[in-house]
């Protein structure tokens, strides 16, 4: 039943995603092929909407379409985009979205400037925040540039750091990843395909940047405190999946505490409720 609420609310998300774009793409009255495209072409590169076929996108463009169009004002466009996009980092994300296809032909008209204007000011996006999306699309780069890698891939990635600690991710630590995918409620909005994709993801940064530069990558994109206890507890159930951990294991939890500056007290707790 867990698991069906967060498929629920993941998708909800994505429609949001999805009308936003599309409220962009009709302020000065039509949709543009162009427009379209480069809605289809965002969607594509997006995480968020990893295993997400053609027949489900074009779904939720007319139901998106149907929405937009029943609405009576935009200020109920706006509230129902907010109350499905909870987090700053889905609204920044809507936003740059939005932005990619307003200036998906290299320029954005005066009815497209001012809906990118009033869905800030609604969705509370900083002016640098604006600044540094608007930089990003304008050079056709990915919105990854403002965002940050998604905490969940980076959940993901401490779990591998700790099961390679010892040169060979075992048959044990592999299934303990899988059942926290699986469960953990951090996971909720990653569907199958997408973890799959994040662990070989994270595999491959591993191999090739290094465990120092990875642990920097960690200490950038998780922020809190809240997703750095997170991620330190994930990485002691991997380094217990097999039994009692060994010196590797132990030796990347301690680079994990010392990364994120957690506490000895910190760890115990984590370690016993892991």
């Amino acid at each position: 039943m867990a698991r069906e609420t967060f498929e629920a609310a993941r998708r909800e998300r994505n429609a949001a995603l999805v009308e936003t774009m599309l409220l962009a793409a009709s302020a000065d009255g039509r949709i543009e092929p162009k427009e379209l495209q480069v809605l289809i072409a965002r969607v594509i590169e997006r995480p968020e909407f990893e295993g997400t076929d053609a027949e489900t996108l074009n779904t939720m463009l007319e139901n998106g379409a149907k929405r937009l169009a029943s609405a009576k004002q935009l200020d109920d466009v706006l509230a129902s985009l907010k109350e499905r996009l909870p987090e700053h980092r889905n609204r920044l994300l809507a936003f740059g979205l939005a932005a990619a296809v307003a200036f998906g032909d290299r320029k954005a008209t005066r009815e497209e400037l001012g809906l990118l204007k009033t869905v800030q000011l609604s969705f509370g996006i900083s002016e640098d925040e604006v600044q540094r999306v608007v930089d990003v699309v304008q050079r056709g780069e990915s919105l990854t540039e403002v965002l940050g890698e998604p905490p969940e891939h980076l959940f993901t990635e401490t779990m591998v750091l700790v099961g390679a600690a010892d040169g060979v991710v075992r048959e044990s630590e592999l299934l303990s990843m899988f059942e926290n995918l699986a469960g953990d409620p951090v996971f909720r909005d990653v569907s199958r395909a997408s973890a799959e994709a994040a662990l070989k993801t994270a595999i491959q940064n591993l191999a090739a940047e290094g465990l120092p530069r990875r642990m920097a990558a960690l200490a950038r994109g998780l922020t809190t405190r809240t997703q750095r206890k997170k991620a330190y507890q994930l990485g002691v159930r991997i380094a217990n999946a097999g039994g009692a951990p060994g010196k590797p294991e132990l030796k990347v939890l301690e680079l994990l505490q010392a990364t994120f500056g957690l506490s000895d007290d910190d760890v115990k707790k984590l370690t016993a409720e892991a």
